[in-house]
């Protein structure tokens, strides 16, 4: 795969607490030099984001119920309507983990089945994050079954902040969900190596903060 067509499935991200907006501004540079697919920033930069790059192809891209997934779905649900009105094209948004871990799968599926009417409805593209490293084999394949149903876009791997992608994660999320439902693989990808063994795995999109360095290797 050619370094241009691997730079167009990334979502070029800075995440971290202490990010500054100088950090932001900069990340939106290397973004629209290197044709990222996006930048995926802290909703309290995303006015500078979407400014910087209005007329590009980058799309703005924020993040709902970050990073742990629980806060009440209301709240979730004016994070995205806010985050539409700061300029996001689209949200990365958790899941519920920990009402995932116990069991409590209707409470999951109505939080998901609201965050995608919500971000679908505004004109976003949604992407749920299961956080695939706190969770066993079978809630992974039911939080994918419920993400599918959903009508998003796409199924995240993780936040990074509690473990990252693997291949064998990204395989089976990309047989549950079929077709409908994408991939993006997150979380401790440095190497153009990994990115590439995920893309082959099924990933559609790739998070990292190390996009620069990737397509440079």
């Amino acid at each position: 795969m050619k370094q241009v067509d691997i730079a167009a499935r990334i979502d070029h991200t800075l995440l971290k607490p202490d990010s500054t907006e100088k950090d932001i501004v900069n990340l939106c540079h290397e973004a629209v030099k290197y044709s990222f697919a996006s930048v995926c920033i802290n909703p309290t930069y995303l006015c500078t984001a979407a400014r910087l790059l209005h007329g590009t192809t980058i799309v703005p891209t924020t993040v709902v119920g970050f990073p742990l997934g629980a806060a009440i779905t209301e709240i979730k649900l004016q994070e995205i309507l806010t985050a539409k009105a700061h300029g996001a094209r689209e949200v990365d948004v958790v899941m519920n983990i920990g009402r995932a871990k116990s069991g409590d799968w209707n409470t999951v599926k109505r939080d998901i089945e609201a965050m995608v009417h919500t971000a679908q409805g505004c004109g976003l593209k949604i992407k749920v994050i299961i956080e695939a490293s706190l969770l066993d084999e079978a809630e992974k394949q039911k939080a994918t079954e419920i993400t599918r149903e959903s009508g998003a876009d796409y199924i995240k791997t993780s936040t990074g902040f509690f473990g990252g992608a693997t291949v064998e994660d990204v395989r089976k999320l990309k047989q549950w969900g079929g077709s409908e439902l994408k991939v993006k693989a997150s979380g401790g990808i440095k190497t153009q190596e990994f990115a590439l063994e995920l893309l082959a795995a099924g990933a559609d999109r790739i998070g990292t903060s190390s996009g620069v360095m990737i397509i440079g290797d």
